[in-house]
């Protein structure tokens, strides 16, 4: 089982437009019926723009905070500078501590095991051809070869009950 501590984490891996934030927007909710509170880690190259400008946080950070917190009876959002990209195992310790299992996006380079969204319209053979060890599964319509449990895009029940069994009854692969 991949964890960070004793948290479950699982990797959602794809080439960009194949289908990985679908997965898994469609995974949460078949998840959260069997109660667990799942946390969901993106991963992007991109700059953070979490931020509205004008609302008082975003005035905040222009103005010169390192880190601005707004609170809300229902959640909280924090933007902080960071001097270095922190790690996944730090990421979830800090903010997924509370989490029955972590999702992951992104991350390539993670050891984590990961579960591949793949679509040949996208090109090139899936990631997990690449003979990397971390694969456990593969998500696609296509007819692809490899030694991977796959399961049809539309089959999301069965992604779920896979997940459930390997990571959280202890029968991980």
């Amino acid at each position: 089982m991949a964890s960070s501590g004793k948290i479950p984490v699982i990797g959602i891996a794809g080439r960009s437009g194949s289908g990985k934030t679908t997965l898994i927007e469609r995974l949460i909710p078949l998840l959260r019926k069997e109660r667990l509170r799942i946390a969901v880690i993106k991963h992007t190259h991109h700059d953070l723009q979490f931020d509205v400008p004008g609302k008082d946080t975003h005035r905040h950070k222009q103005a010169g905070a390192a880190t601005a917190i707004l609170v809300t009876p229902s959640g909280i959002g924090i933007v902080k500078d960071i001097d270095n990209e922190p790690s996944l195992d730090d990421i979830i310790l800090r903010y997924a501590d509370d989490a029955d299992m972590v999702i992951v996006e992104g991350f390539k380079h993670e050891k984590a095991l990961k579960i591949e969204v793949f679509t040949k319209k996208k090109g090139r053979e899936p990631l997990c051809a690449s003979g990397e060890k971390n694969y456990i599964a593969i998500v696609t319509d296509d007819n692809v070869d490899v030694p991977l449990p796959r399961f049809a895009r539309d089959d999301v029940d069965a992604v779920a009950r896979f997940i459930i069994s390997g990571f959280l009854k202890g029968d991980a692969p």
